[in-house]
């Protein structure tokens, strides 16, 4: 099973334009995206899709792979599945272009161990909320799931409910996904139901669907996401104070 990741940068952000070139000690973001990528060894290829020939210079001064995409996408998924017409993978992993503390461990976890046997699967990644305020907080996106760790529902309110018992853990979607190329053609040419239209969670688009979604919790998924300016001043600072695994 050949597996790419896909490392999705976009320019145009609206809150922090070009945030993928900003510095974060003496590196581009997008830089270190691609290094912690890049000890995922289970990945066959890391390559970056951009809708910019300013990231896409860099990257090839770099020697990072790089193709350029539309930029019309109106999400990630989308992106990757433009980038997969040029890059030939059965399974692709979406790793996120914002996100320079991501743990490469948890990048490796998003790779099945072979093909499902329905040709239209995914794979996320999930950990355990410690606290009722990351239970209750809507930007973290619940999962449940059954035995064999294959997703019933995703939500913004806390699910399941602790109706019966309070013997219960709750899980978060941490944002690293796996497609299968037949799952990311399928996602490309179909319209969000309503799941997903009324939860805006772009995944519950796999079970609107009845296409099978397997979670793979991990222990620590913490990674912060850069979307201002206080973000990414707060990355400077983690990146600068903490040991990286």
């Amino acid at each position: 099973m050949r597996t790419v990741g896909i490392i999705p940068a976009r320019y145009g952000s609206s809150r922090l334009p070009g945030k993928p070139l900003l510095d974060i000690h003496g590196k581009p973001m997008i830089q270190h995206v691609y290094e912690r990528a890049k000890k995922a060894e289970n990945l066959e290829e890391i390559w970056v899709a951009t809708d910019s020939r300013k990231i896409l210079q860099f990257c090839e001064s770099q020697q990072i792979p790089a193709v350029l995409t539309k930029d019309t996408h109106c999400c990630a998924a989308h992106r990757l599945q433009e980038a997969s017409r040029q890059i030939q993978a059965d399974f692709y992993v979406q790793i996120n272009g914002d996100e320079p503390l991501i743990s490469w461990k948890n990048i490796a976890a998003a790779v099945p161990r072979s093909l499902s046997p329905e040709p239209e699967f995914g794979t996320n990644i999930v950990m355990p909320m410690t606290s009722p305020a990351e239970v209750l907080d809507p930007s973290n996106i619940k999962v449940v799931f059954d035995r064999k760790k294959k997703a019933l529902y995703m939500s913004r309110t806390p699910v399941p409910y602790p109706y019966g018992s309070l013997n219960c853990t709750y899980y978060k979607h941490v944002g690293i996904i796996g497609y299968s190329k037949d799952m990311l053609d399928f996602y490309k040419n179909s319209d969000p139901g309503p799941l997903e239209l009324a939860e805006g969670i772009d995944t519950l688009r796999f079970l609107d669907y009845g296409k099978p979604l397997y979670l793979i919790p991990v222990e620590k998924g913490e990674s912060l996401s850069v979307d201002t300016p206080k973000d990414l001043e707060e990355v400077r600072k983690r990146w600068k104070n903490r040991e990286l695994s």
